[in-house]
């Protein structure tokens, strides 16, 4: 994918009477855990011309002059009667300022918790506002007779859709999106999107899956040719698919075992980024988040989730020198809710001072809890090692509950005959290593099998709950390591890390062609390309092509790793 092409508004006819305004940034927008696999993004906005115009949902602040040039070249601004919004956040408040001083007939259309944030976010509380909730319609003529669903989660709480039954197109928001930037308007050849669809639903919907259902369940009764997403490739071709592998992934997490309730309020935006983070660790180490924002929340929610949950991590803004009311109101019922031996974890960002993240740390460690991971504190916004510290502090956090869990359930029985017989499979011992802007991992790995010739490639398997994982996606590239005989190198990358550590601390390294690290100590390496990953079971199987290698020390012997059963390491 070509990164240097500028920022531009792709048009297009979609249906009868209506338009997609795509505007295309082809490199990373943001550091928002989403955004991680920095393949660029569209932020799709349509317009339908019936006897009255609607354009549902204009981009944020990056596209807002090249977006508002796009539209007054092919249609009259003037003539806009609404703007409906499937979710408002402060980076759109600049392109809708910019709208209204030059359309100030406008009529907003939105839910009621997406009227509150929009008056919040353009200060002023005299906007006209359409708010609707479910049931309810907005005739634009021609037989564009518009119904709205409201689909909320704890991120999005005002996210609203839109089915246009005229056209039957279902204008999803948040909702089967993906973001990877193209020249495709429409998913023709949709397998080769699962991978990033499959990503963009484990940043952002994972951690609200019991939400996703309920969204799933309103939704199904509608005739959907067409699913208007607000990010990526609109879903025409794999729409059945798609629906179909949302449900499964969503109850993938809404059955596991063990839950963690996530609480936490954000007023701008940062705090609600490192939940995601954290959220994101947690689940792909398969244990369930309930995302909880505690200024939609009532206190009955909170109480339930904190109740059935095996540990909860609280996350606030400072403002003003103190934590918003619904944290304090939210630390209240925590700390008369949760026993003592449940896993705690706190975490928040601030402008100037931290004092929110100090106040529920003490609060909580007053109380007795044991924390899951070291306290996070980030100053303004988030970067990629920030979101790279969280997303491995939610990791470390299930599997310490997954631990918890093993030892009030100890293991009785004996490997079974397959499972000793599939340990007798023996694998070369490796250590893979990758970096990405500032971002760097490597782990120790046996599962590395030689897969082509022609080119040559490999294939390794990389469980899903590893720091590792994030940096295997297709297009990445990492080193593998091949360790010879001798322990020095195994111990130092057998040992457990902090979240956030540098994994490369004492170990001398040089810097391989695709700038990832090479063990100089290592008995030859391979620098590899992502081709595509396969999901089998609790790993990803991972296909790459080697691209340069060399051996570095010639009369080394390979290290091997032996194993006595197939269901562990």
């Amino acid at each position: 994918m070509q990164t240097n092409k500028p920022r531009d508004v792709q048009v297009l006819p979609i249906g009868t009477d209506t338009t997609v305004l795509r505007s295309r940034s082809w490199t990373r927008l943001r550091f928002e855990i989403e955004y991680a696999l920095a393949k660029g993004t569209t932020a799709n906005s349509y317009l339908i011309q019936g006897d009255k115009i609607a354009l549902i949902d204009p981009p944020g602040e990056t596209f807002t002059e090249i977006y508002l040039q796009a539209l007054q070249q092919r249609f009259n601004i003037k003539d806009i009667d609404y703007v409906i919004l499937g979710h408002v956040n402060p980076n759109r408040a600049a392109t809708i300022k910019a709208l209204l001083e030059l359309a100030p007939q406008i009529t907003f259309v939105c839910s009621n918790p997406g009227a509150i944030n929009l008056r919040k976010a353009l200060e002023n509380q005299d906007l006209p506002i359409l708010v609707k909730r479910g049931e309810e319609t907005l005739d634009l003529g021609k037989g564009h007779h518009l119904e709205f669903i409201p689909t909320p989660n704890p991120r999005y709480p005002d996210q609203l859709c839109t089915y246009d039954p005229q056209t039957e197109i279902l204008y999803s928001d948040k909702l089967f999106g993906a973001h990877i930037c193209g020249d495709q308007v429409f998913d023709e050849g949709w397998e080769a999107f699962n991978e990033d669809r499959r990503y963009y639903f484990d940043c952002l919907m994972a951690p609200h899956a019991r939400q996703v259902e309920t969204a799933l369940d309103k939704l199904s009764d509608l005739p959907v040719r067409l699913y208007a997403t607000g990010h990526g490739p609109l879903v025409r071709y794999g729409l059945i698919e798609l629906t179909h592998a949302y449900r499964q992934w969503s109850q993938q997490q809404t059955s596991a075992d063990t839950t963690v309730a996530l609480i936490y309020a954000s007023a701008y935006g940062n705090t609600a980024t490192l939940a995601s983070a954290i959220a994101r660790g947690i689940t792909k180490a398969g244990v369930n988040v309930e995302s909880i924002n505690c200024e939609f929340a009532d206190p009955e929610e909170i109480r339930t989730a904190v109740e059935k949950a095996a540990g909860f991590i609280m996350g606030s803004p400072t403002l003003g020198g103190h934590a918003p009311t619904p944290v304090q109101t939210a630390l209240g019922i925590v700390l008369s809710t949760a026993t003592n031996n449940k896993l705690a974890g706190v975490f928040g960002s601030f402008g100037w001072s931290g004092e929110a993240v100090d106040l529920i740390e003490s609060k909580l460690k007053d109380a007795g809890y044991r924390f899951g991971f070291d306290t996070i504190r980030v100053k303004f916004k988030p970067n990629e090692v920030t979101l790279q510290t969280c997303e491995e502090a939610g990791t470390d956090f299930a599997q310490a509950l997954k631990r918890a869990t093993k030892v009030r359930t100890p293991r009785t029985q004996a490997a079974s005959n397959v499972e000793q017989a599939v340990g007798r499979i023996v694998g070369s011992l490796c250590v893979v290593t990758a970096k990405q802007g500032d971002v760097s991992s490597g782990m120790l790995a046996s599962w590395v099998s030689q897969a082509s010739f022609n080119p040559p490639g490999l294939t390794i398997a990389v469980a899903k709950d590893r720091a590792m994982e994030p940096l295997t996606h297709s297009g990445n590239q990492f080193v593998v390591n091949i360790l010879a005989e001798g322990k020095e190198l195994r111990k130092h990358f057998m040992k457990s890390f902090t979240p956030g550590q540098d994994r490369f601390a004492g170990i001398e390294t040089q810097e391989a062609s695709n700038g990832c690290p090479i063990l100089s100590g290592a008995l030859s390496y391979l620098e590899c390309s992502v081709q595509s990953r396969m999901e089998a079971g609790d790993h990803w199987l991972v296909y790459a092509s080697v691209d340069n290698g060399k051996v570095l020390n010639q009369d080394g012997v390979t290290a091997v790793h032996h194993r006595k059963s197939g269901s562990h390491y």
